[in-house]
């Protein structure tokens, strides 16, 4: 590389050389502090759009030969094809608006892998203020990215949890109350109809008085596994609380929800886990309240709710093992 184009890219970075650096050597130590860092220094001609100097590490890190970088159509080529259109439009138009930036986009290699690269460029302009050359670094920020997908992944894994129920597996209340809003707000908007189905098994304290605490859990999971097997890729499966369980069925008439409670009705006493605490039936038994809707403008969705419960009690009140809907 030519010294005058050497020192051009170097003055616009601070070197942090000495004071005392003769003019002899400022060369070799220009050429020291860029081709020694993990940073890797470029410059490009506005007016022709060629490379006129690119660090020698660029070999290292993407593989290309550094005399294959001749001009914008070899850096643009070698970026992925997901992030190129972006990038190379986002760039230009800073550069022609002479305004330093930076990019993050994944650099392609020669053995036709990827790094992760964070472009920070600065706009030299002349006298004129017309735009001259662009400088810049090209630092390698895969590890970082790395982190950043842990954490997002981690981060995804978190609120899937936190929309879970920690005994059965199933979906918890919060993200049953979710879903609710939303469904609700969808069928008033569609005139779609939406069902639920709130289900308690019968007898569960004396089940659990009887068994002990840990058989009354086995229950509740292998419960909840039957729902869930009922349940259609669009319902929300969820434990309410304690041993009461929901499914909230949208798009969903009142035909096919009462036949989808007759399913969990029967699944679950098919289950055929005793229950000599039961006066209804010498198994795990259930009972269910069945409601659909199809949400006006002045309809409240807790109203919904809190009449699907009443029949949830209508049911139990009058013996258990049985469903009401309306």
């Amino acid at each position: 590389m030519p010294q005058n184009e050497l020192h051009s890219v170097c003055t616009e970075v601070p070197s942090g050389a000495p004071a005392k650096v003769t003019a002899g050597a400022e060369e070799a130590v220009y050429r020291t502090l860029l081709e020694s860092t993990r940073a890797i220094p470029w410059k490009i001609d506005w007016a022709t759009m060629r490379f006129e100097y690119i660090g020698p590490q660029i070999a290292t890190l993407l593989g290309w030969p550094q005399d294959s970088w001749v001009s914008v159509e070899d850096w643009a080529s070698r970026i992925h094809p997901d992030d190129r259109e972006h990038v190379v439009n986002y760039c230009v138009a800073q550069s022609i608006a002479g305004v330093d930036h930076e990019a993050d986009y994944r650099a392609l290699t020669q053995d036709r892998g990827f790094v992760w690269i964070r472009d920070v460029v600065h706009v030299v302009r002349n006298a004129q203020g017309e735009v001259e050359s662009l400088i810049g670094f090209m630092f390698d920020i895969s590890e970082r990215k790395r982190i950043e997908q842990e954490l997002a992944k981690m981060q995804r894994k978190l609120e899937a949890l936190s929309f879970e129920d920690g005994l059965t597996r199933i979906a918890n209340r919060r993200r049953f109350d979710e879903r609710l809003e939303a469904c609700w707000d969808e069928a008033r908007r569609t005139g779609s109809p939406l069902s639920l189905i709130l289900l308690d098994i019968d007898h569960f304290k004396g089940f659990n008085d009887r068994y002990g605490h840990l058989r009354g859990d086995e229950c509740l999971v292998s419960v909840a596994a039957a729902l869930k097997k009922i349940g259609r890729e669009q319902d929300v499966v969820a434990r309410f609380g304690g041993e009461e369980f929901v499914l909230l069925l949208p798009q969903t008439d009142d035909v096919a929800a009462l036949d989808i409670a007759r399913r969990c009705r029967h699944a679950i006493e098919a289950l055929a886990i005793p229950n000599a605490a039961s006066d209804c039936s010498p198994f795990v038994t259930a009972s269910l309240g069945v409601s659909t809707v199809i949400p006006s403008d002045g309809q409240h969705v807790r109203d919904f709710c809190e009449g699907v419960d009443r029949l949830l009690y209508g049911a139990k009140q009058n013996g258990r093992n049985q469903l009401l809907f309306a």
